[in-house]
């Protein structure tokens, strides 16, 4: 997945991305982020939440790996698709936007927050929301392009949203950070695009 426009026009983010979906009859690549396979292998099944699921190839991946889901995009279309590829049984699909709308606190085994670009917000009240979703012992997974890949265009600046190290330095003693880094991509970048490496945010709630 890529780096999702920021709502610079008169539009809003769910219009920008119902357009784009229902632009083609495919967004992305139906394969799983690979951040989110690797980190993510392991790990007990439980309840998991995919913000910003997209056509839901994260969503698949971990329902087919034994989690129960809880996928959550602005697109209607996007989920659409998605719902009509689930054979699992194990996801359920649901329109909101995070930003605005906040998911159950201390509910989810994992929160995984794939190039979402969650944006900066006074006391950081949708980011502490999406915090509070994770369940004590539950993971916390932060992907997004590494912000020497990114360059401020029409409608987008990178220094508007949360990267997964400003989320690190805002988690307090009630979490431990595993991973916090930047790294090669394993997989091919998005088509259009020259990203070549992820950073990386892995963060287990204590209590």
């Amino acid at each position: 997945m890529t780096q999702r426009p920021g709502p610079a026009s008169q539009k809003t983010v769910a219009q920008i991305w119902e357009e784009r979906y229902r632009s083609s009859e495919q967004v992305f690549s139906g394969e799983p982020n690979s951040v989110l396979v690797t980190e993510v292998t392991g790990l007990a099944p439980g309840q998991a939440l995919d913000v910003g699921c997209g056509e839901g190839a994260d969503a698949l991946w971990l329902a087919r790996h034994g989690w129960h889901v809880t996928a959550v995009d602005v697109s209607l279309t996007a989920l659409q698709r998605a719902a009509a590829a689930d054979v699992t049984g194990r996801v359920a699909w649901a329109r909101a936007d995070l930003t605005t709308t906040p998911p159950p606190a201390r509910s989810f085994d994992l929160v995984s927050v794939q190039y979402f670009p969650l944006p900066h917000q006074p006391g950081h009240t949708a980011l502490r929301s999406l915090l509070a979703a994770v369940a004590p012992g539950g993971t916390l997974l932060v992907v997004s392009h590494d912000p020497a890949d990114l360059a401020p265009r029409p409608g987008f600046d990178p220094g508007d949203y949360y990267q997964p190290d400003d989320i690190a330095r805002l988690l307090d003693q009630d979490w431990t950070v595993l991973i916090n880094e930047s790294r090669p991509r394993n997989a091919p970048a998005p088509a259009g695009t020259h990203h070549t490496r992820d950073t990386i945010l892995r963060a287990r709630r204590l209590r």
